[in-house]
């Protein structure tokens, strides 16, 4: 028994040292947790008159206190332009649109707070509404505001879809003429090879040819 004991005991010390080292990483993860992201489409494409959603959602180490959190959905014509603030969240009634000459009513909060969601949904895509988007997020304790940048570009129609039938025939011509010319490089170097190699036994063999009358003459003068 004693000597199991004292066989156990390294390993004991083992593991209680593999647990501390663990315990002391997750602390500093957590202890270095102060900022967040904000994940965002950099650009969208919309087709006027549709309804598109503008997505934005963010990742914090904490979770949302209602009671301290903020966020305002805000619009510029470019990035050199005041920000005009359309959508924002009021602690006693949430997720609430900012009357906006712009928007009007056109624009819906389509995300959801418990998933980190701030997502908004733009109805009735007008020309006018191009511009920039900004998704900005206060989550304490985190101590930076996240900010995230959306590039709105309106279109009148949508560019036809690509026709993969086709590249696949193009990719497969252009394959095959390709592969049809490495083996005619390839026969070509064969056909030289062998000719190379005709020449030089035709010359050996003329070479012999001249030796033996020779050898001959000089055994009769002997």
């Amino acid at each position: 028994m004693g000597k199991d004991n004292k066989m156990s005991s390294p390993e004991q010390e083992r593991r209680s040292a593999v647990q501390l080292v663990s315990a002391l990483l997750l602390l500093l993860s957590l202890s270095g947790c102060s900022s967040m992201d904000v994940l965002v489409s950099s650009y969208i494409n919309a087709l006027n008159g549709t309804t598109v959603t503008i997505p934005c959602t963010f990742t914090s180490c904490y979770k949302i206190d209602l009671t301290k959190f903020a966020m305002n959905w805000t619009y510029q014509e470019t990035l050199n332009n005041t920000e005009e603030k359309f959508m924002t969240y009021d602690k006693k009634k949430g997720m609430q649109p900012v009357p906006s000459n712009r928007f009007g009513d056109r624009v819906v909060f389509s995300g959801n707070l418990e998933k980190n969601d701030l997502s908004i949904t733009l109805q009735d895509v007008q020309l006018e509404d191009e511009g920039v988007y900004n998704c900005y997020v206060r989550n304490p304790p985190d101590r930076i505001q996240g900010h995230g940048v959306i590039n709105f570009n309106v279109v009148t129609e949508l560019p036809p879809p690509r026709d993969s039938t086709i590249a696949v025939a193009i990719g497969a011509s252009v394959g095959g003429a390709l592969a049809l010319l490495i083996l005619s490089m390839v026969v070509v170097k064969c056909l030289r090879r062998h000719r190379k190699q005709e020449l030089i036994s035709e010359e050996k063999m003329e070479e012999e040819g001249k030796l033996e009358p020779e050898a001959v003459a000089e055994e009769g003068t002997k």
